[in-house]
């Protein structure tokens, strides 16, 4: 993810300069606005989430520094830090939110948008998201919301790349296994089809 443009965009940021930090604003807008809908499934919430970190990444980026984490790992890692203060939050609230891979996760044939949106089977989906572990849960929301690279994800999580790998698909396996009693009648598998998610807002 990061790039020589990027670097010194970093640098002159760290340095105050106004429009670096106007330009990695934009660059890292969407794609974290993508990641925190992944889990949070409200957007004007997500939209909130992702202001909070682009304030913290102005007060913070002074103190950032280039070895041992790249850009994109720290920022993401704030990212994180500041949805898990969130859905702490909600949980004190008693609040339930549904995750929006619930929304991913449709049958390969028939009328996926109908059988996705089917309470009974939302439920499932959500029991069966339940089930994968912290690590396989940040795993598929940086890949599947995220749309970031393995590599990538390694660097953010401080695995290895080949970690990430068995974690993703260890997941999609418990995922199938936990759902393949619930498919529609005549459908071999599920799949986790590409991401449709609103976009960010402009």
């Amino acid at each position: 993810m990061q790039d020589d443009e990027e670097r010194v965009r970093v640098d002159q940021a760290r340095c105050g300069d106004p429009a670096a930090i106007g330009w990695l604003y934009d660059r890292y807008f969407d794609r974290l606005y993508r990641y925190v809908l992944f889990k949070i499934e409200n957007p004007e919430e997500a939209e909130d989430i992702v202001g909070m970190v682009m304030l913290r990444m102005i007060e913070s980026i002074t103190t950032f520094q280039w070895q041992g984490t790249s850009f994109a790992a720290w920022l993401y890692r704030i990212t994180y830090n500041q949805m898990i203060d969130v859905i702490r939050l909600r949980r004190r609230q008693n609040q339930v939110a549904l995750d929006p891979l619930a929304d991913l996760l449709v049958a390969e044939s028939g009328d996926p948008a109908t059988w996705a949106e089917a309470s009974e089977m939302r439920g499932h989906l959500r029991a069966a998201l339940s089930r994968l572990t912290d690590l396989q849960a940040q795993v598929i929301a940086l890949r599947f919301g995220g749309g970031l690279r393995n590599a990538e994800i390694a660097e953010i999580l401080g695995r290895s790349e080949g970690a990430i790998k068995a974690l993703q698909h260890s997941a999609l396996q418990n995922l199938a296994k936990h759902l393949a009693p619930l498919r529609p009648a005549g459908q071999r598998s599920l799949t986790v089809p590409p991401p449709s998610l609103p976009a960010a807002p402009s």
